[in-house]
């Protein structure tokens, strides 16, 4: 699936000022100021072309597939399409703290912040005629009041109904009947490359209306530092702009085959790279919305990574299909059934895995009490382990850590001060001393990273001191000799490189490291 840069990921939630939209349109004017007969002059090197009235011009049919227009469609769906707006309050840094015994208009509450009034836009659509209305949860998340224009300019005040946080959709209701409304596709799904239409409220420009068609299906979002993620993502390259959250997108024939989500942008505007949940996706996950039936998913409490090119060189393997088991909840089913540190999932009840995302979805789909078989590798052997899946805590309890802890038993072996350096990595058997020493929290067990060469790929990759070693190849280590003859019996095998499991600020990391001697890089 390649690999994308989530930082320019955008939710596109913001309502933006006339500023920027003034912006928007000035690049239009200059685009089409300087088009035209400036090339054409003596010396140009001129082609032959001529200059023709398109009033002189014969229309051409449109090959089979391509219509000549998609007003028709738009006309009969956009009724449907609405704009959201909300308000909301958040406290903001002014910079300021107040005095005690001070008073003035506008003071903090004396912690440098004041409480302020936000607004937000997005886009939403009726999914029957008595005022149900889907959107995205990003667009209503934290707003007091929220307010659905339709395209006669009428306003309604709308409810929340449901939400979900892990599919980042949500269902509101507003008074009255016989809205028009729209219908899931959930039959045939449009093939890549064909026409799509997406219709929103981008820069609070409401009933916006643009075209293109699908890029690609199953494209994942999410990266090592965001939560879990329910969706494999829809990619259209219709123009999808801040304010076009929570909108439709539409096949030829007038149904819903996507919501609009996010864009992958350097700049913050349209670079023809959006994404979409799926129909299927959002059908069911709002149809139990609508009915008040709270999402509940299954739950084994792991951690899990992607399987990467590297990671897998590093392993001395070439698959790089399944989820790489990066941290598991003590006391959580997975560690009751077997799971450890380093197994790669391969299969669920028998069927492959492709990816981490599509771990989670699996799982999620599994009823609380169920028993699943997971199929690992570990050791370089296929392993069966049966799991009884729990109920998912929510995304709010498992960020506070409610999901499970783990202790720590002390078993490491004394220190390993004073021994030369492994790949360029000095390390130290976790004692209580160390532990206190380097604010190790309970769940990091291994070797401590006490000193990293300058020009070791440990350095290059972000490695320090405080960092925690928990597997190396996949094996546990708990002393330096450990560390050492794992790194030498792979040098024997002319293993390139080695694969860390290493615990920073409460989370694992995978991370492949070179194997060549520090001395002869240079």
């Amino acid at each position: 699936m390649g690999n994308w840069n989530f930082k320019a990921l955008l939710k596109n939630r913001s309502a933006v000022g006339g500023a920027v939209a003034g912006l928007v349109l000035g690049a239009g004017v200059a685009g089409a100021a300087i088009t035209g007969f400036g090339t054409h002059g003596i010396g140009a090197g001129y082609d032959g072309a001529q200059l023709i009235k398109t009033a002189d011009l014969t229309p051409v049919k449109p090959p089979a597939g391509a219509p000549m227009s998609f007003a028709d469609l738009i006309e009969r769906v956009s009724p449907a399409v609405v704009s959201i707006e909300t308000k909301g309050k958040m406290k903001i840094d002014t910079g300021i703290p107040s005095l005690p015994g001070f008073s003035f208009p506008g003071q903090d509450d004396g912690s440098g912040q004041k409480e302020q009034e936000v607004r937000g836009a997005g886009s939403g659509f009726f999914i029957s005629a008595d005022g149900y209305v889907v959107t995205n949860n990003h667009v209503i998340d934290g707003a007091d009041e929220i307010t659905v224009k339709l395209t006669n300019d009428k306003e309604l005040k709308a409810t929340v109904v449901g939400r979900d946080v892990g599919t980042d959709l949500a269902v509101l209701k507003v008074d009255g009947t016989d809205f028009p409304f729209v219908r899931w596709e959930l039959e045939k799904q449009p093939r890549v490359g064909d026409w799509v239409i997406a219709v929103g409220n981008p820069f609070n420009f409401s009933n916006t209306a643009t075209a293109g068609i699908v890029s690609a299906y199953g494209r994942d979002l999410r990266d090592n530092s965001s939560g879990p993620d329910y969706t494999d993502y829809l990619q259209i390259d219709a123009a999808i702009n801040r304010g076009n959250s929570g909108g439709p997108t539409f096949d030829l024939y007038g149904k819903v085959i996507g919501v609009n989500t996010a864009i992958v942008t350097p700049s913050g505007a349209n670079a023809g790279v959006g994404f979409a949940i799926p129909s299927d996706v959002a059908a069911k996950i709002t149809s139990q919305l609508m009915k008040g039936v709270k999402i509940e998913r299954g739950y084994i409490g792991v951690t899990i990574q992607p399987v990467s090119q590297e990671n897998a060189e590093a392993l001395g393997i070439t698959d790089t299909t399944g989820a790489y088991i990066a941290e598991t909840t003590r006391g959580g089913p997975a560690d009751k059934a077997g799971v450890q540190l380093g197994d790669i999932v391969k299969t669920v009840n028998g069927n492959p895995v492709k990816s981490p995302t599509e771990l989670t979805r699996r799982i999620a789909d599994i009823k609380v009490g169920e028993k699943v078989t997971l199929g690992v590798l570990r050791s370089g052997k296929m392993v069966n382990v049966t799991v009884t899946a729990a109920l998912r805590p929510s995304e709010e309890d498992l960020a506070k850590g409610a999901g499970g802890t783990t202790d720590d038993d002390d078993s490491s072996s004394g220190s390993a001060s004073g021994t030369p350096p492994v790949i360029g990595l000095s390390v130290k058997a976790i004692t209580p001393d160390v532990r206190k020493a380097f604010g190790l929290d309970d769940s990091s067990n291994g070797l401590v990273i006490t000193d990293v060469a300058d020009n070791s790929d440990g350095a290059q990759k972000g490695l320090k001191p405080g960092d925690v070693i928990m597997l190396a190849n996949n094996q546990p280590v708990t002393t330096q000799s450990q560390f050492s003859g794992i790194v030498a019996d792979l040098k024997k095998q002319n293993r390139p490189s080695i694969l860390l499991l290493v615990r920073r600020e409460g989370r694992n990391v995978a991370l492949p490291l070179s194997l060549k001697d520090v001395d002869a890089k240079k």
